[in-house]
């Protein structure tokens, strides 16, 4: 009888326990910030990690605009690769635990929009598919700013 009360006292603790980090992995470290949006609260090594990623994106962005206005459809798929899920090998996991599911939700959601531009460019042969990856592109904007609306990443104190 001892045995089963233990077991159950383990089991509703790992439970409680596994309750909290899923929690923890949905919500982030957040806090409300004075202009509406949703702090994310992260280490100065972190925040730094996420604008250049920020900025990679950005770079990235215009690198694809202007391959697709020269119609260098190699360079465009090259590119959008690179800014795609490739990229995401070196977040570190820690970083990950931080950020609330909405903003990991953008990020993936954004290296993804960047890989269906690079397989787009890959068959692009017409003016028209040209269209298709300007629309593409604006899609992949509109993540950008929405996290931009949503979030915002303090200095550390």
């Amino acid at each position: 009888m001892k045995n089963i009360k233990l077991l159950w006292t383990i089991i509703i603790l790992l439970l409680a326990f596994s309750g909290f980090l899923v929690n923890k992995f949905i919500s982030g470290n957040v806090t409300p910030s004075e202009d509406g949006r949703t702090n994310v609260v992260l280490t100065k090594d972190e925040r730094n990690l996420v604008l250049s990623e920020m900025r990679a994106f950005l770079v990235s962005v215009q690198g694809v605009s202007q391959a697709i206005t020269e119609n260098d459809m190699v360079k465009v798929a090259q590119l959008a690769h690179k800014a795609g899920m490739a990229a995401e090998e070196n977040t570190p996991g820690s970083l990950l635990q931080k950020l609330p599911l909405g903003m990991k939700k953008l990020g993936f959601g954004t290296r993804n929009k960047f890989d269906e531009i690079s397989t787009t460019a890959k068959t692009t042969k017409t003016t028209k598919d040209t269209t298709v990856l300007r629309k593409q592109l604006d899609t992949l904007m509109l993540n950008c700013i929405a996290c931009h609306a949503i979030y915002r990443l303090p200095e550390p104190k």
